[in-house]
């Protein structure tokens, strides 16, 4: 899934990226695997944090979302902060240009990606593959455990309209017992590929 990440940012990343002056041609792959590790980064921290909900509720939205009306999304926020600010440590890009870079990029990379998941015909990206590279693998098993638990016809994209419904059982533990497993397995992978593990992982795509 991260691959595939990168490459959707790599394609968003064109106009923003590739062919703006502000940005080095020579410079021009770190920049996009700097903003794939934001957006992974970002997702597995809002997991880890025990914001499941409120990705759920990003991830949700379906239809055809525009990068511009992500903008004043929290998440969406956050991880232009981070982007603008690694754009202007390490890449030496002014402040207006950083924000520039960062608040074209960033939004039209996750409404790309909230696009893709949530078109059935697409079978590279779906919302139950991202939480799973998000978690290692726990999503899956939090959703074996709850057929297991005679919740037959569960499946991760049902928890979105449990939380906005409010319900507050599923199966065998509940929403927040979920919530925590979800968190537990986002946590480990930030320990697995923490410091630069995970930028190590998608700067290998650059190859």
């Amino acid at each position: 899934m991260l691959q595939e990440l990168f490459n959707l940012v790599k394609g968003v990343a064109q106009e923003s990226v590739i062919n703006n002056p502000d940005v080095p041609n020579d410079r021009n792959n770190e920049v996009v695997a700097e903003a794939t590790n934001t957006v992974a980064s970002g997702l597995r921290n809002i997991v880890a944090g025990g914001g499941l909900q409120n990705l759920l509720s990003l991830f949700g939205s379906g239809g055809q979302q525009s990068g511009r009306g992500l903008l004043n999304n929290p998440i969406v926020n956050m991880m232009i902060g981070h982007f603008s600010e690694k754009l202007m440590s390490k890449y030496n890009l002014g402040g207006a240009q950083a924000n520039n870079v960062a608040n074209n990029l960033i939004p039209n990379v996750i409404g790309d990606l909230i696009n893709k998941t949530n078109d059935p015909g697409n079978s590279s990206f779906s919302l139950e593959n991202l939480l799973s590279s998000i978690t290692g693998g726990r999503s899956m098993e939090v959703a074996q455990e709850q057929q297991s638990s005679g919740n037959a016809g569960f499946n991760l994209p049902d928890l979105i309209s449990q939380f906005g419904g409010g319900g507050g059982q599923s199966g065998g533990g509940g929403l927040m017992d979920i919530v925590s497993k979800m968190a537990q397995g986002a946590q480990a992978q930030q320990q697995k590929n923490g410091g630069g593990g995970l930028m190590d992982l998608i700067k290998g795509f650059m190859k």
